[in-house]
């Protein structure tokens, strides 16, 4: 009789041991799949905020870009004064010693116009919206919100303009957390019209249809100044972020204006500074689509860094890329505590067999024959069990990653308590809930489920023969 018809003899002959080792080792399969799957599994979300506000892209300059640019048109100027493309650069004397000083000017610093409208002009795009970098201005009717307890020498002593092509689809506005409380936005085209704080407003007796003058924050000498109409007052959940420190900056002292209104107040009409384009896709279900098409219009793109306006989404949505490490976490948990329980069972399956062990020995049967015999009977039984399991486990991986997954959202909920208070968004943060999970079994699980618990049955049977098969027949036999 071959090993193979003994070994299917034993698991008839002892059902006790065989099921004990059939429901071990479909559960520790079972759990392997879950755990393995639950890794690759796909959280669908939906993005309250990203559904309220649309879906958009934001242009911003490359900063490395910008630093080659700057060296190559260096180069091209060949150590000698002069202004190449923006670029500027001069010989300088101090205390007797010669250096250089350099700057650029907002053609070069700026966006290019011409690059937003290929962009806007891309199919799927609704609308766009340009950005002007905050600028410094002196307020000269009105007074500005300050910190009474701090020195003032070194701040500029202005407030800050930000000017907008459609103010609805600034940052602050279109995230929720900037709204307007008296009055209105300003509407595209409009010239010389500014919406203020409801700080400044109280500060100054301003309302809507009040006009209020700035002048130049760097050249105080220069008496020219320009008006504006106020027509609207807005309100912040969170203060706005400072562009720069100093409470020219602060977030109470910020300005909202026309997109041509900054540039004339630090005396460069004309000349505008551009920081940022958002761009507002038409159907949010098409955004990866039109990101595309975004990508492929033919503009200098090494100048700009594209950046997903979902990135609220994005960096929440993030968290649960650490549902992998915890499906590993779990997987290697299950292995240990699997190898210790299997031991454990061929340990009693050892031990229950002593005198057959010891019969079969002393009747010349190798011990490495033996204990092919009980690794053949085990495999049997596990191979049945792990069938088994690759059909109940679609239904639990299902309940596997969700588990995860609310475990990963209560891990973030908590870390946010944590940080309540301690930390200042200047932006709203995206709501989110999660509306499924799908967690797949592929080929490739299986056979890493199947070639594991093989694993773990052959160490565990190893492990476990090593203490009865080293001892010799007659002393087997003598402790029965």
């Amino acid at each position: 009789m071959n090993g193979f018809s003994l070994a299917w003899r034993s698991v008839i002959r002892k059902p006790v041991k065989s099921v004990l080792l059939f429901v071990t080792v479909f559960t520790i399969s079972l759990l392997l799949l879950s755990g393995m799957s639950s890794g690759k599994a796909t959280i669908q979300m939906q993005d309250r905020t990203r559904q309220a506000i649309g879906a958009g892209l934001v242009l911003e300059e490359n900063e490395a870009d910008r630093h080659r640019r700057i060296d190559e048109l260096s180069e091209r100027l060949d150590h000698k004064e002069g202004s190449l493309g923006g670029y500027h650069q001069e010989k300088i004397t101090i205390d007797g010693v010669e250096s250089w000083r350099t700057w650029t000017d907002n053609s070069f610093e700026t966006l290019l116009v011409e690059d937003i409208e290929i962009i806007a002009g891309t199919e799927g795009i609704a609308d766009y919206n340009i950005t002007t970098v905050t600028t410094a201005a002196r307020p000269v009717d009105f007074i500005r919100i300050e910190d009474e307890d701090v020195d003032q020498y070194s701040d500029l002593g202005g407030v800050s303009l930000i000017g907008n092509k459609d103010m609805s689809m600034d940052s602050e506005f279109l995230s929720g957390n900037a709204f307007i409380t008296e009055g209105r936005m300003i509407q595209e085209g409009e010239k010389d019209v500014c919406v203020i704080s409801s700080e400044l407003a109280d500060k100054n007796q301003l309302e809507t249809g009040c006009k209020i003058r700035f002048g130049n924050c760097r050249d105080k000498e220069d008496s020219m100044t320009y008006e504006a109409e106020v027509v609207g007052v807005y309100q912040v959940n969170r203060p706005i972020a400072p562009y720069m420190f100093g409470d020219t900056y602060r977030s109470e002292n910020i300005i909202f204006t026309d997109l041509d209104f900054p540039e004339k107040v630090d005396g460069k009409a004309g000349d505008p500074l551009y920081e940022k384009a958002y761009f507002k896709i038409a159907d949010v279900n098409d955004y990866e689509t039109v990101k595309k098409s975004v990508m492929g219009a033919d503009i200098a793109w090494e100048r700009y860094d594209l950046i997903d306006n979902n990135g609220n989404m994005d960096t929440l949505s993030a968290n649960f890329n650490e549902m992998e490490q915890y499906s590993r976490v779990f997987v290697c948990v299950i292995s240990g505590a699997g190898l210790v329980i299997l031991f454990l069972i061929f340990q009693f399956w050892m031990k229950s067999r002593n005198r057959e062990i010891g019969i079969m020995l002393s009747m010349g049967t190798s011990k490495i024959q033996i204990l092919a015999q009980i690794m053949t009977e085990a495999l049997m039984t596990a191979a049945v069990a792990v069938w088994i399991s690759f059909l109940a486990a679609p239904g639990v991986t299902g309940l596997t990653a969700d588990y995860l997954a609310e475990q990963q959202i209560q891990s973030v909920e908590e870390q946010n308590l944590l940080d309540e208070g301690k930390v200042a968004f200047s932006y709203e943060k995206s709501e989110q809930d999660v509306v499924g999970v799908q967690a797949k079994i592929t080929s490739g699980i299986l056979i890493q489920d199947a070639a594991g618990i093989a694993l773990l049955i052959t160490i565990s049977v190893c492990i476990s023969g090593i203490a009865i098969l080293k001892r010799n027949p007659g002393n087997i036999l003598q402790d029965l």
